[in-house]
């Protein structure tokens, strides 16, 4: 599986520390940026260049973190396509992938610590969605909301 991760100032740290975790998944990890702590960026820009990796096909899921996750949480799900989480359990973090498809788990840096934050990416990168009816039929529901209908 590859993972695109990408995260602004307060994420960074994370964001470092989550690499190498994901690789020893199994997972390829494409690290967008941001590059640096000390320099404060906007989430938007990073939530939107890990979510257009998932888009373009270039990622099959992506990780975006920021301090609270609720800023990249908002971003990502601007962009159609897009079914991103703000998770901090292991629960949401696979039901949200198993029941409603999500491609982008966001995470707040200034909310849980790494040992956490390994373990809800791990169970987001291990879980599949169902493809239960029921599910797909919701699913339908969103991309109509995306259109406009």
């Amino acid at each position: 599986m590859k993972i695109a991760i990408a995260g602004d100032h307060a994420g960074y740290h994370l964001k470092t520390a989550l690499i190498p975790l994901i690789r020893n998944l199994g997972c390829e990890v494409s690290d967008l940026g941001t590059d640096s702590p000390h320099k404060a960026v906007d989430y938007p820009d990073f939530a939107a260049k890990a979510s257009r990796e998932v888009l373009a096909g270039r990622a099959d899921r992506a990780i975006v973190i920021c301090g609270s996750g609720v800023g990249a949480c908002i971003a990502a799900n601007k962009l159609a396509g897009i079914r991103a989480g703000l998770c901090h359990d292991t629960y949401s973090a696979h039901q949200g992938v198993e029941h409603d498809d999500m491609n982008v788990l966001c995470l707040g840096a200034r909310i849980i610590g790494e040992s956490l934050a390994f373990e809800i990416a791990a169970a987001f990168a291990a879980a599949r969605f169902s493809g239960e009816d029921r599910h797909k039929r919701r699913l339908k529901k969103i991309d109509g909301l995306e259109r406009g209908l």
